[in-house]
């Protein structure tokens, strides 16, 4: 059931459409205010799936109900009536985030059509959002520690900056939770975040990945090929491992983040991108500095925000939620009966020593799961969860 209102001060038009838009499809349930406060009133008490709101409308003309509606609930599209000397106001209502406008007197497919297409885009719209929240929650950051706490305090003064953030941490430990939050959070978030993993591309082929490649430039070039800093213009580029990336292409990053722009490989063309940078590390760098396998003056250009991921072991306290965490979401994606762990089972996890981190006890809860009793026990701990 689409619910549709319709706000039009004349009595003849608002029958009319009201008539044309219910006959057209049972499933629309159409309601009718004859000036934009009602109307204005409907839309804060109501949830509607479309408005209809002509322009010019005693109490409060249609720009404004557009603009009050955008601030309150911004998913509602609105197609806009206008009389034959409101066109202009029509169009700019369109640049504000009107989804389109219709003449009086209404052509009666033309009206249809844009009924249709707005009440789509409202279930894009609506779609979209559960997969944003779907994405978020695979990135959830669990925990109630002192340490996750000041983390999670700095990226919420972080994110909406630009600056440049360097993660550090050991493997595991959920170096790219942090990462992902700090593209959620920012005002990039409705662009792209794309991810690299600078260890697991062949030092040979990284700048290629990096920065794209023309036609002809090496073996195998069989196309001109866009790179990830291309890909991610507008939004965040996270950099992975960025301590086992290779100097030359340490170079060639140097370069993009002094001058926001970069160049394929076998061309001397240059592309403008706008790109925030946040980059993760196992490593030690400025030992990898001293050692001549990291340049130093890429360091102080990553590390403008510098965010340390502690080890699970320093954080044990957040063991019981995150494996409350694991367990249901586990068993959600098995689609077998919801586990707990008793307190003694518990326990004996927090004991451990968890070289693996975050990851070592993700698997190791998920063995408990597939493998334990229907209330996970510490016995079950010692037979399947043994280091």
């Amino acid at each position: 059931m689409s619910k549709i209102l319709i706000i039009e001060d004349e009595a003849a038009i608002l029958r009319v459409l009201t008539k044309i838009i219910s006959e057209e499809n049972e499933t629309y349930q159409v309601e009718g205010a004859d000036d934009g406060l009602k109307g204005m009133t409907l839309i804060k008490d109501n949830d509607y799936d479309l408005v209809l709101c002509d322009i010019k409308m005693p109490k409060m003309d249609g720009v404004e109900v557009l603009e009050k509606t955008q601030k309150i609930k911004p998913e509602i599209p609105f197609i806009m009536i206008s009389g034959h000397g409101d066109l202009d106001t029509a169009v700019q209502t369109m640049r504000m985030g009107a989804f389109d406008y219709i003449s009086k007197p209404p052509d009666l497919n033309r009206l249809l059509n844009a009924v249709r297409n707005a009440l789509d885009k409202k279930v894009l719209v609506v779609e979209n959002k559960k997969l944003k929240k779907k994405i978020s929650k695979n990135y959830e950051m669990i925990g109630d520690s002192k340490a996750i706490h000041h983390i999670k305090e700095i990226i919420e003064k972080v994110a909406i900056t630009d600056a440049r953030v360097l993660i550090t941490g050991a493997n595991g430990t959920g170096k790219e939770l942090v990462a992902h939050w700090l593209h959620e959070k920012s005002a990039r978030a409705k662009a792209l975040m794309i991810e690299v993993n600078c260890a697991a591309i062949p030092s040979e082929l990284i700048e290629s990945e990096l920065f794209g490649h023309v036609k002809g430039s090496f073996t195998g070039a069989n196309k001109d090929h866009a790179g990830k800093f291309e890909a991610a213009n507008g939004g965040t580029i996270f950099l992975d491992e960025i301590g086992d990336m290779s100097l030359s292409a340490q170079a060639k990053v140097l370069r993009a983040l002094q001058e926001n722009k970069i160049s394929r490989v076998g061309s001397d063309k240059d592309i403008k991108v706008n790109v925030r940078v946040v980059a993760a590390t196992n490593k030690n760098l400025k030992k990898e500095i001293a050692e001549g396998n990291f340049r130093e003056d890429l360091y102080h250009r990553l590390a403008v925000i510098l965010i340390e991921v502690p080890a699970l072991n320093d954080r044990r306290e957040d063991i019981p939620l995150l494996i409350n965490y694991f367990a249901e979401k586990i068993t959600k994606e098995q689609g077998i009966a919801t586990k707990t762990f008793s307190n003694k089972a518990i326990k004996k996890l927090q004991e451990y020593d968890w070289t693996g981190n975050i990851r070592e006890l993700r698997n190791v809860v998920e063995r408990l799961i597939i493998l334990g009793s229907d209330e996970v026990s510490e016995g079950d701990v010692k037979l399947f969860a043994s280091k």
